[in-house]
């Protein structure tokens, strides 16, 4: 079996396990080999509250490691969801291991003030 396959079958492990509202969306991550994505998604409804990127302007212009910037993408979520009024969310590894950049976006939505 492939990675591919078997990461795409933990994420619907997941995913059955854990669904967001409007409340308290859920934060997916999302890591290809040379950037990372974040959302805020309300599942009830079926919409992206919130996204940021290592590919936003902000993000981009800082000089540091992958991780460094991942740090940065949760600041940046965790700062869109303060400004949407949202204190909570669910967070979504999205099949990932819970380290390296995947735990450096954790680390910085709860340094910016997201509980999870």
């Amino acid at each position: 079996m492939s990675k591919l396959i078997q990461r795409q079958k933990i994420r619907y492990r997941i995913r059955k396990k854990i669904a967001g509202t409007s409340l308290k969306p859920r934060l997916s991550v999302f890591r290809s080999n040379a950037e990372i994505y974040a959302q805020l998604i309300d599942d009830d409804n079926g919409v992206t509250l919130a996204a940021a990127s290592s590919l936003d302007k902000d993000i981009q212009a800082q000089k540091g490691t992958k991780i460094e910037k991942a740090k940065l993408v949760g600041n940046a979520i965790a700062q869109k969801a303060q400004a949407l009024g949202l204190q909570g969310c669910v967070f979504d590894r999205g099949g990932n291991l819970y380290h390296g950049r995947v735990k450096s976006v954790a680390d910085g939505a709860r340094e910016g003030g997201l509980q999870f």
